[in-house]
């Protein structure tokens, strides 16, 4: 019998948390399977903002941030997160009460943990998401009540307490498929760039990096006469940026923009090497692209989790790496210049970051999601393993109506089928 898949998603207040999810519900959609869909977050985090856009059901939890390290100077904020985290849970549970979903996705942050705990006592099954190469704390207490659990990288496996790494399978983490078909000639004509010296695209992010940006600043002089570069700066960062002195005849050469939106495929499909930051969605769009990076982590985060994903691509050959608290200008320059000077080496590093990619990682948690829903739960062929096929494309409008189960009865069962096109295979 073939019916409407009910789908609760809970992750977000950051982009890393949010779009893999995001992509996913694009696979799921592609399939044209029925669905129906809710989308579990804080009123202020990003998600609140896409689901919006997107047309995605939302209904908005309190909760507190978990810490390794509660800072004194927070006292209040700590004591108040004490006490909303329970305020979460019970929200959580009512909303996943009303809704009984065949399945719980959650891709991380703290609004994670309430959801992930009344999918436990409501008795419905929870896929886990990690994207990092270590595993969060709010995922780390997760990876107890989750069904199954799916992994970016197997190197996190190690990080998972054992009693949960039976449950595990690798994934990958979703990326945007729009960002694996850019058009370089599209870049190249939309900058005015030549083809005289490799290009660098630098990005700190959406809203800029103080630390990426000053560093540039410092080696443009240097810079400009072996290569060409495209640094998306931050919005309040893009005058002083357009300031700094550079040799005259080589002004032409550096093309500094407060943002990138929809250019970004075409960036990394023309760039020769990226400068950017190691959080688990660049790390992952640099391997699924196959793009040579020099990588200035984010220190300290939580776990330390840049410098490990920087580590992580590193000694796979796949990046270069500053891995030490305040990198300087000349240590910058230092791990740039041999990649501006041997294509060889930047092929050969492109290679390596491509053998981590995963590009079928949406397909391949949409697979897991789609068993786990069908079986209600019951563990089918698990350990690390590979995902499903490639795909993606960008979320459109959650599906509309379809039947529920009874209440308190998984609806998930063994015999159910949920119609639609297969993921390409």
């Amino acid at each position: 019998m073939s019916r409407t898949l009910r789908l609760l998603i809970t992750g977000g207040g950051t982009g890393g948390h949010t779009y893999p999810a995001l992509t996913t519900l694009s696979a799921l959609q592609r399939r044209r399977v029925p669905h129906d869909v809710l989308w579990v977050g804080t009123a202020s985090g990003l998600e609140a903002r896409i689901t919006a856009e997107h047309g995605i059901p939302f209904k908005a939890i309190t909760t507190g941030k978990l810490r390794r390290r509660p800072d004194l100077r927070e006292l209040g904020t700590n004591i108040a997160d004490v006490f909303r985290i329970p305020v979460g849970v019970l929200q959580a549970i009512g909303h996943a009460a009303r809704y009984l979903p065949d399945v719980v996705l959650s891709t991380g942050g703290y609004v994670a943990v309430p959801i992930g705990v009344a999918a436990k006592l409501i008795r419905r099954p929870l896929v886990m998401h990690e994207q990092t190469t270590v595993v969060g704390l709010a995922n780390r207490i997760l990876s107890r009540l989750a069904t199954r659990i799916a992994l970016s990288h197997e190197s996190s496996l190690e990080h998972l307490p054992a009693s949960a790494r039976a449950k595990a399978v690798v994934t990958g983490n979703p990326v945007r498929p729009e960002l694996l078909s850019g058009n370089r000639a599209a870049a190249y004509d939309m900058f005015g760039l030549t083809f005289e010296v490799p290009l660098i695209y630098v990005t700190g992010g959406a809203q800029g990096s103080k630390q990426i940006n000053t560093l540039i600043a410092e080696i443009l002089p240097r810079l400009l006469p072996h290569a060409q570069v495209v640094h998306q700066c931050g919005p309040s960062w893009i005058e002083q940026m357009r300031a700094v002195p550079v040799p005259p005849e080589l002004a032409e050469r550096y093309h500094p923009v407060p943002y990138v939106g929809a250019e970004l495929a075409d960036l990394f499909a023309a760039a020769d090497v990226v400068i950017a930051r190691s959080g688990a969605g660049t790390v992952s769009e640099l391997t699924a692209i196959g793009k040579p990076a020099v990588l200035i982590p984010l220190i300290p985060t939580g776990g330390d989790e840049q410098r490990k994903n920087a580590g992580y691509l590193a000694s796979a050959g796949a990046a270069r790496a500053l891995l030490e608290p305040g990198p300087t200008a000349e240590q910058l320059l230092a791990e740039l210049m041999p990649l501006l000077a041997d294509p060889a080496l930047r092929a050969s590093m492109g290679q390596a970051a491509a053998g981590l990619g995963r590009v079928d990682a949406a397909d391949a948690l949409c697979d897991l999601l789609l068993e786990v829903a069908h079986t209600g739960g019951a563990a089918t062929g698990q350990g690390p393993a590979g995902g499903g096929p490639a795909g993606g494309g960008p979320a459109g409008e959650a599906q509309a109506g379809g039947g529920q189960g009874p209440s308190g009865e998984s609806s998930g069962v063994p015999g159910t089928s949920f119609g639609g096109a297969p993921g390409p295979r």
